[in-house]
């Protein structure tokens, strides 16, 4: 009997512990939450806001931030700090809150990614709710985010003539034009199908960025000056403006920085200095007089000539896919395959990433973020495979990648950074496998998601855009 009552008074005096451990951990957790929202900041926002705090969500997604005791406790410390860094490595969360305090406009690529942990029920995880019980989100915390998220979008991303029932969607329809001045345009267009612009006087912007092959070369990496391979597969130029950086790894920040590069680069059009090519293009005369008209003076330069070419790239937008038709209110653009597919695209949480008009270019993710793609993938790791890094030097964008543009996808293989994948099926596989929580996916859950992408194929100039000899 003493036995007993001993093993209960240690079972009573455990529940004691552990509920006052709550308790205190509930108080710490009120006190010490993100600043609430400044006045005037709307209340959907601020219903939004109070479910990151309450949530505390900062904890795993937030570097510089007070963390509860137990994170210093030797065993529950090498728990938890793993648990943080996967969650540092998934998303990062203070610039939502900065937007929520504030009232501002938070990017697309964080909305997405919010919907979709929302929509699955992923977060908070297990282990933190067992020690963070007030951090369990109730179904009406829940509508109340994707009432946050679905606001945002109609009033800040929406496309013009989307229909009222995807206004709120991750992904909007790509816009018909965009502003542009039509005489850089007319001498970027010369720009950028000149050769005269490479070292050897053989290639083109166009070289690589074939107008008749999806925007792409089709081939695994870029072959450039006197046949040189370069080491990364080329991105398409089409809806390239639509990205919020240019590159895998995001080195340029705009079309003109982009269209720099690759003049210079001595793997790739290999010129020796931008006054050697203002030169060449000085010596045809009507150049002088299209510099003339375009920037109201004949200096031809590197700023003057990547200005060109990228006010003509911002004309390579391709609207009025199939998808877009759908997004615009006509339900017959797709069949029952295809809106499957799209439903998944969004359930399995490809659009987490893949969002925005262009459906990619947003944001910066790590390549093997559910799974060790690289290790999978065999073969020695490349510069080209550290991603962000090369430019941040920050251990944090090791084999991290700017999402690539998912318009036009079926004209565009093979596919991802290193050029690996031959077909859209595999691409999809592997995603799933390597970027998702849902790994693997079954063969026909990979058929319409594949149908859905084939939805994707919009028009250049009033025609469908289709692979032709390049």
């Amino acid at each position: 009997m003493s036995v007993r009552k001993a093993v209960l008074g240690i079972m009573a005096a455990g529940c004691v512990a552990y509920g006052g451990t709550v308790a205190y951990l509930a108080h710490f957790d009120h006190a010490t939450a993100p600043a609430s929202a400044a006045s005037g900041v709307d209340a959907v926002s601020t219903a939004a806001l109070n479910v990151v705090r309450e949530a505390r969500c900062d904890y795993c997604h937030a570097a510089n931030v007070g963390l509860p005791f137990y994170f210093s406790l030797p065993v529950a410390n090498t728990l938890m700090s793993r648990d943080r860094a996967e969650g540092l490595k998934h998303f990062r969360v203070e610039p939502v809150i900065t937007a929520l305090q504030n009232g501002g406009v938070p990017d697309e690529e964080p909305l997405a990614r919010i919907e979709e942990v929302i929509n699955q029920n992923r977060m908070p995880p297990t282990l933190y709710l067992l020690m963070h019980w007030h951090a369990h989100l109730s179904a009406a915390q829940r509508e109340s985010m994707l009432a946050w998220i679905a606001q945002e979008r109609r009033q800040h991303y929406a496309t013009t003539g989307v229909a009222e029932r995807f206004a709120a969607e991750p992904v909007q329809p790509i816009p018909e034009s965009v502003p542009v001045d039509a005489p850089k345009v007319a001498l970027g267009q010369r720009l950028f199908f000149d050769k005269r612009l490479s070292g050897d006087g053989q290639s083109s912007c166009a070289s690589c960025h074939s107008l008749q092959h999806g925007g792409v070369d089709g081939l695994v990496t870029a072959t450039g000056i006197y046949g040189r391979k370069g080491p990364i597969n080329v991105p398409t130029v089409f809806d390239a403006v639509f990205n919020k950086s240019q590159f895998w790894n995001g080195r340029a920040a705009t079309l003109a920085q982009q269209a720099a590069g690759p003049v210079m680069n001595p793997v790739e059009m290999g010129s020796h200095d931008w006054p050697d090519v203002a030169a060449h293009l000085r010596d045809d005369p009507s150049y002088v007089t299209d510099f003339q008209a375009a920037f109201g003076s004949d200096a031809i330069d590197e700023s003057t000539i990547t200005d060109a070419i990228a006010e003509y790239e911002k004309t390579l937008i391709t609207p009025d896919s199939r998808f877009d038709q759908y997004l615009k209110g006509d339900d017959a653009a797709l069949n029952t395959q295809e809106k499957h597919g799209y439903r998944l695209f969004k359930e399995i949480g490809c659009s987490g990433c893949h969002t925005g008009v262009s459906m990619g270019g947003q944001a910066f993710e790590p390549m093997g973020l559910e799974g060790d793609y690289f290790a999978a993938r065999g073969g020695p790791l490349t510069d080209a495979d550290k991603g962000r890094f090369t430019v941040t030097h920050n251990p944090a964008d090791m084999e991290r990648f700017k999402v690539p543009n998912l318009r036009n996808i079926a004209l565009t293989a093979p596919y991802f950074h290193d050029g690996s994948v031959r077909t859209l099926d595999e691409a999809v596989r592997k995603m799933a496998r390597y970027q998702t929580p849902d790994h693997d996916i079954s063969d026909q859950d990979v058929a319409d998601i594949v149908a859905f992408l084939n939805t994707l194929t919009g028009r250049y100039q009033g025609q469908v855009l289709h692979n032709t000899t390049p």
